[in-house]
């Protein structure tokens, strides 16, 4: 769900734990090992982590940010649920967010060699779609990819303040680019899924490059309701995925 979260050097090892803690509370809190609503003991934390206080400390801090837990009055934290309107709503919001960076990318252009790796990167996805059916290591490309893609477009717009605000709202739980990727992988119409997303990758690198602000802005708020679709499937119960236990219906 983080997007380009900095990484500590090798030899900060305080840093380094910290990190590794963060990755695994995630787990636990997506997989359910951790269930909405529980409170989060430190102690308990560092007998299962084997870390100690000070870096567990720093994890729940940057999952606070993320969204995945929330701060208790008497201190502590606990892990957060979400609506289905707050998952959809911010997923509505990454689609605004990317189409504003799409349109500014299409008026004021983009430089060549930014577009020409933007057509490799959905070479390559073009590649993972020719087979008939994806496994799970071809699936785990498709979606570095995805994401590569995603971050290739939020540059293109060579604004600072719209790509801070795009990595905030992929930074909201459940609204990063692959955060409902995952729902595709396990329904039976898959493959299907990502060529029609594909096929609007392909539209808006079009639109990019015509200088066609509009049409790429309209096409990446159009993207955006793929994830909504998969949201509902998810929430229904008719797909499995990490952390929907954390959604509530409406």
């Amino acid at each position: 769900m983080s997007a380009r979260l900095p990484v500590p050097a090798a030899d900060d090892s305080g840093g380094s734990q910290g990190v590794k803690a963060q990755l695994r509370l995630r787990e636990m809190i997506l997989a359910g090992e951790l269930p909405g609503g529980a409170r989060i003991a430190e102690l308990t934390l560092v007998e299962i982590l084997g870390v100690s206080r000070t870096p567990i400390r720093a994890a729940l801090m940057r999952l606070e940010q993320e969204g995945l837990l929330e701060a208790l009055p008497n201190g502590g934290y606990a892990v957060r649920t979400f609506s289905e309107r707050d998952v959809a709503d911010a997923i509505e919001l990454r689609g605004t967010v990317e189409g504003l960076a799409a349109r500014i990318a299409a008026e004021r252009g983009v430089a060549p060699e930014v577009l020409a790796e933007a057509r490799d990167c959905l070479a390559s996805i073009d590649r993972l779609l020719e087979r008939p059916a994806l496994d799970d290591e071809a699936f785990t490309r498709y979606v570095d990819l995805n994401q590569r893609f995603h971050n290739l477009l939020s540059d293109m717009c060579a604004s600072p303040v719209i790509v801070r605000e795009i990595e905030r709202v992929v930074n909201l739980p459940f609204a990063s680019p692959s955060g409902f990727v995952v729902v595709q992988a396990n329904s039976p119409r898959a493959r299907d899924m990502l060529i029609v997303a594909q096929d609007q990758h392909r539209q808006v690198l079009a639109a990019i490059e015509q200088r066609e602000g509009a049409r790429a802005e309209g096409i990446m708020r159009e993207h955006a309701r793929l994830a909504q679709r998969n949201l509902r499937e998810a929430v229904l119960g008719q797909v499995r995925m990490p952390g929907v236990r954390l959604i509530r219906p409406q």
